[in-house]
């Protein structure tokens, strides 16, 4: 069990992956979007669901118990093999438009990486640049303080007006 940052356990919030492309910057929705767009988008959650077959499967069966005996579609259902055969061949053509869809979005979604990743390498290369050269300067500044100071001779306890310093340095006031 994950425990979170007060000892309990951490609550997941489940996105489904329609919601999450949704809120992505780099992903066209709501009013962005052309109605044929988002009719496939609903289609294409709807027709890939469990609840679709579900209720295709208690409508035939509806259909047949219904026309069981002296229905209006009765055995071997040709009325209802012409719905089936008709709704299979617009089903095709929705899914092939959610696919295109579906394309769209993967499409949306690596532009906006792409240019993610473009920006971030710009920030490094510059991060990079600015630590090379805050390195340089102190590395000078370095260099001139230890020029400026000379070296420290332990034996040299007086300083320019006379006064002894306790380090060996002379001090100036």
């Amino acid at each position: 069990m994950i425990r979170g940052e007060l000892g309990g356990p951490v609550q997941y919030r489940r996105m489904s992956l329609r919601s999450r492309w949704q809120k992505h910057p780099g992903v066209r929705s709501g009013d962005q979007l052309t109605v044929g767009e988002r009719a496939a988008d609903r289609l294409r959650g709807i027709m890939g669901s469990w609840g679709f077959v579900i209720g295709a499967l208690l409508f035939l069966a509806g259909w047949m118990v219904g026309n069981r005996g002296n229905g209006f579609d009765p055995y071997p259902f040709i009325l209802l093999n012409l719905v089936l055969s008709c709704l299979a061949a617009l089903q095709g053509a929705i899914l092939l438009i959610a696919a295109r869809r579906a394309d769209q979005i993967s499409s949306e979604l690596a532009l906006h990486d792409y240019q993610t990743n473009v920006d971030a390498d710009t920030l490094i290369r510059s991060v990079r640049d600015l630590t090379t050269e805050i390195h340089t300067k102190t590395l000078a500044i370095h260099a001139r303080i230890v020029q400026d100071d000379g070296p420290v001779v332990p034996e040299q306890n007086t300083t320019v007006d006379g006064a002894t310093s306790g380090d060996g340095r002379a001090t100036v006031d």
